[in-house]
């Protein structure tokens, strides 16, 4: 199989000078806008939007709708792809479901999940919500003290072992002492049935 590269250049472009593809067929809810913001905000672009030329000169959107949109006025980086429309909108219908075939192993996410530490509350849920997907986590399995820790900012993401399963503690910037009292309150609590 010969494999063509079809990278015609990277542009810096202003997102709000991104057409949107009239064929896109993802739509983004609010949780999913809410993670992609958080994570724009504490890392940045880390990934470029792809586009292809239009015979004006001006750049329509392939994949990145959320991300051009979130970003407004600002420069972002794009993939100016040399593709046909047809070959667009095959990109368009497979790009993120081929990603999303991607299976999990579970020990390796969770330990990368242990070294990820968020300020974002919605992307903190949304890792809470893959490492549920995966059998990390028990999506109730918090006890109820747990849940109700005080929030005080700057919000912190921890994991925290007690016993069977993986609990994790979100938003927690109580000090060391309090959340080990916390801890031996729930160990004791647990262990005591």
């Amino acid at each position: 199989m010969k494999i063509r590269d079809r990278i015609k250049e990277l542009r810096r472009v202003k997102a709000s000078e991104l057409h949107p593809n009239p064929k896109n067929w993802r739509t983004h809810p609010q949780s999913q806008m809410d993670a992609i913001r958080g994570v724009l905000a504490e890392v940045g672009f880390a990934g470029a939007e792809l586009a292809r030329e239009l015979p004006d000169g001006s750049l329509q959107l392939i994949d990145g709708h959320a991300r051009a949109e979130i970003a407004g006025d600002a420069e972002v980086p794009v993939l100016v792809l040399d593709v046909s429309e047809s070959e667009a909108d095959k990109i368009l219908a497979t790009f993120d479901p081929i990603g999303a075939m991607a299976e999990a192993n579970a020990q390796a996410l969770d330990a990368l999940l242990r070294e990820v530490d968020t300020g974002s509350e919605a992307l903190a849920a949304m890792l809470e919500q893959l490492a549920a997907e995966n059998g990390i986590i028990e999506a109730e399995s918090q006890p109820t003290i747990l849940k109700e820790l005080e929030v005080k900012s700057p919000p912190k993401m921890a994991w925290v072992l007690i016993g069977m399963p993986i609990v994790r503690y979100s938003e927690i910037s109580d000090t060391i002492e309090k959340l080990a009292e916390q801890v031996e309150f729930c160990e004791t609590t647990y262990n005591d049935g």
